[in-house]
């Protein structure tokens, strides 16, 4: 997964979970955050940011998207949409399933849309969940309650066929992953309850760079 056009600045502010004001190149940008949890950890002044550049002529109110954060040692992709395009590229390279396996995004089944629905000849559903949140090298997820989540995961248990829940931390070298219990305990039981009835919970790490983001290696997964 990859942009085209990454300039480096200098986080200031996000007056709203939509939009940040960035140092670049002299002069302060508002850029939109590809991101609306809440970041705290991430987005602190001072912080050195990676923006996409969608170009001068682009029809939009703001020309650079927020992507990537440097949290000390760490290059941290953050944005939403990354997840599911580097899962996707992933996929079609034949991990997890073979190659040639059918993929739909957006796949909708009962009363929920989930992030891919694969053909192995058989139905399996599968629910991406990006992950930015790290302390002391764990990475937790959420980093605030979801409700949709928590109902994602419900739905994965009472599937009758295979179905899998990937968490893709959006930075390389942690620890292992855990539910973040305090922020949402809810989805923490839900996802016990998950493993419990036989989905398959997985999380990798990533390689990441300004320009990229790429799977890379499974990560100790504690429930």
């Amino acid at each position: 997964m990859r942009y085209e056009r990454i300039k480096a600045g200098t986080f200031i502010d996000r007056p709203n979970r939509f939009i940040a004001h960035v140092e670049l190149g002299g002069r302060v940008e508002t850029v939109h955050v590809k991101n609306t949890g809440r970041c705290r950890e991430l987005l602190v002044p001072g912080a050195r940011v990676y923006l996409a550049d969608a170009g001068e002529r682009a029809a939009r109110k703001t020309r650079y998207d927020l992507v990537a954060v440097e949290k000390g040692e760490r290059l941290v992709n953050m944005d939403s949409q990354a997840p599911n395009a580097a899962a996707l590229e992933w996929l079609r390279a034949g991990n997890l399933f073979p190659t040639g396996t059918e993929i739909r995004p957006e796949f909708k089944y009962g009363d929920s849309r989930f992030d891919f629905g694969l053909l192995t000849p058989d139905l399996a559903l599968l629910e991406v969940k990006g992950v930015t949140l790290e302390r002391d090298g764990v990475v937790l997820f959420p980093d605030a309650p979801t409700e949709r989540g928590a109902k994602h995961l419900r739905e994965l248990t009472a599937f009758p066929g295979a179905a899998y829940v990937l968490f893709v931390v959006q930075m390389e070298g942690v620890r292992y992953f855990a539910p973040n219990e305090q922020t949402d305990p809810a989805f923490a039981a839900a996802l016990r309850a998950a493993k419990t009835a036989g989905v398959r919970i997985l999380a990798y790490d990533c390689r990441v760079t300004p320009e990229s983001m790429t799977l890379n290696e499974p990560v100790e997964v504690r429930t």
